[in-house]
C-alpha cells in the first residue's frame, strides 16, 4: 500500500488593513501644504485665511474670492496628502480589486481626518482666525457674549444702585469712571438686545454734561451710537457664520479629494509594481 503525503496549505498571513505610517506621512504633508497656502493667501490679500494674529476676516472685507480660496486650499492640500498616502501603501497582495479600492479610499479619508486634527492642534492660530473670523469687529461681540453672566453684569447693577438721581447732575467729574459705567451699560444692553429706556436717558445725560450738547442732541447721538454698535456686531456675526459655512464645505470637499487622490496614488503604485514583477 502506497501512502501519499498530503500537504496542507495554510493561508499566508495578511498585512494589516490599515497602514498608519502612510496615513501619518500623508497627513503631515497635507498639514504642511495647508500652512504654506494659508501664508501665501495672506500675502496675496486673502485676509480671511491669514494664519497670523490680528489679521483676518472682517464683515466689511469678506469677498467670495476668499471663500473660493478656502476650497483651493482644501483641494491642493488634501490631494497631496491622499496621493502621498496612496503611493506609500504596500501593495495589497491576494486582495480583491474592490477591496483594494475601499482600503485606498479609507486611507485617504483617514489622512484628511488626521490632517484636520493636526491643523486644530498645532495650527491653532490659523484655525481660530478662519473658524472664528479673526475680525476686529468680532472682538466686541465676543466680549459682549463673554460678559453675560459674569462679574461685569453684576457691576452694572451696582452702578445702577449708585447712579445719581436724574434730576441731579450726572457724575462726570471722573472721566474714567464715567467711561467704565457707560461701557457697562452698553455691554449689558447690547448683549440683551437693546439698551433700556432709563439707561439711555442716563447715558444721554452724561453725554450732554460732558460735551455741552443739548439733551435732544445727546439723546440722538446715544441712539445713533447704539444702533451703529448693534449693526456692526450683527454684521460681524453674519460674516463669521458665512465663513464657517464655507469652511465646513471646504473640509467636506477636502475629505472627498483626499479619498480620491489616495485611490489614484494606489493605481499608480499597483501599475509600477506590475511593471517590476513583469
Amino acid at each position: 500500500m502506497v501512502f501519499e503525503s498530503v500537504e496542507i496549505s495554510t493561508p499566508a498571513e495578511e498585512s494589516p488593513a490599515v497602514s498608519w505610517p502612510a496615513i501619518a506621512a500623508g497627513a503631515i504633508a497635507a498639514a504642511a501644504m495647508t500652512l504654506v497656502l494659508l501664508a501665501f493667501g495672506a500675502g496675496m490679500g486673502f485676509s480671511a485665511v491669514s494664519p497670523w494674529g490680528n489679521s483676518g476676516i472682517s464683515a466689511s472685507t469678506f469677498q467670495i474670492s476668499t471663500a473660493l480660496y478656502l476650497m483651493v486650499v482644501a483641494l491642493l492640500a488634501s490631494a497631496l496628502g491622499g496621493y502621498v498616502a496612496g503611493r506609500l501603501l504596500t501593495r495589497w497582495v491576494g486582495v480583491h480589486t474592490h477591496e483594494v479600492f475601499f482600503r485606498d479610499t479609507a486611507h485617504g479619508f483617514l489622512v484628511w481626518a488626521l490632517a484636520t486634527v493636526i491643523g486644530a492642534g498645532f495650527l491653532a492660530a490659523a484655525a481660530s482666525n478662519i473658524a472664528g473670523g479673526a475680525s476686529p469687529g468680532l472682538a466686541p461681540a465676543a466680549n459682549v457674549s463673554a460678559t453675560a453672566g459674569s462679574g461685569n453684569r453684576l457691576d452694572y447693577y451696582v452702578d445702577a444702585l449708585l447712579r445719581p438721581n436724574p434730576a441731579a447732575s450726572p457724575n462726570t467729574a471722573d472721566l474714567g469712571a464715567a467711561r467704565r459705567e457707560i461701557a457697562g451699560i452698553l455691554t449689558k444692553g447690547i448683549g440683551d438686545g437693546d439698551v433700556a429706556g432709563p439707561d439711555r436717558t442716563y447715558v444721554a445725560q452724561v453725554v450732554a454734561a460732558r460735551t455741552g450738547l443739548s439733551q435732544a442732541d445727546a439723546d440722538k447721538r446715544v441712539s445713533n451710537v447704539i444702533e451703529q454698535a448693534k449693526s456692526d456686531l450683527d454684521n460681524a456675526r453674519k460674516a463669521a457664520a458665512k465663513l464657517s459655512l464655507w469652511l465646513t464645505a471646504a473640509l467636506l470637499f477636502g475629505a472627498f479629494v483626499a479619498s480620491l487622490a489616495a485611490t489614484r496614488g494606489g493605481k499608480v503604485r499597483d501599475f509600477n509594481a506590475s511593471l517590476t514583477d513583469g
